[in-house]
């Protein structure tokens, strides 16, 4: 069974990220998002709500899990049996920083990585952009799911 995590902080869930995780369906037999814990972030969202904007997503599809996890990817990739991590590229910088990540992670523990370039209509959306609207009241519901309700 091909195995794979997708991970990241989902601060929140973007359109970018859905595109690169209903691609990878084709690809791998389970899929586990992890949304990771990093203390020196701040969330705008707190892992709860994150998890419930994936989850909502995914309801019917058995493929997707989604867990939380802290430390390193590549231990929680072993937890859980995965030998992929997938992750996507929106550019030349994210490329040149996911590189080397991709080859710690392969030179410590033998996981591939596996990269997917988002698509051209959603390839400008970051987590980022979509907080700074969401914090200057603009409109950010075209940027992510409809999973992604702000209160």
């Amino acid at each position: 069974m091909r195995k794979a995590v997708f991970p990241g902080s989902f601060d929140p869930f973007t359109l970018g990220h859905l595109d690169i995780l209903k691609r990878s369906l084709l690809l791998f037999d389970e899929i586990t998002v992890g949304v990771g814990k990093n203390i020196d972030k701040k969330t705008m969202f707190s892992e709860k709500q994150r998890i419930s904007f994936i989850e909502k997503c995914f309801k019917n599809e058995a493929k997707i899990k989604v867990e939380s996890y802290d430390g390193l990817t590549i231990d929680f990739c072993k937890k859980l049996g995965a030998n992929f991590i997938v992750r996507g590229i929106r550019n030349n910088g994210d490329f040149e920083f996911e590189k080397a990540i991709a080859r710690t992670n392969r030179k410590l523990s033998k996981i591939e990585t596996v990269f997917l370039l988002t698509s051209a209509q959603t390839s400008f959306i970051s987590s980022t952009i979509v907080r700074e609207l969401i914090l200057n009241k603009g409109n950010y519901k075209l940027l992510v799911p409809e999973s992604v309700k702000i209160d």
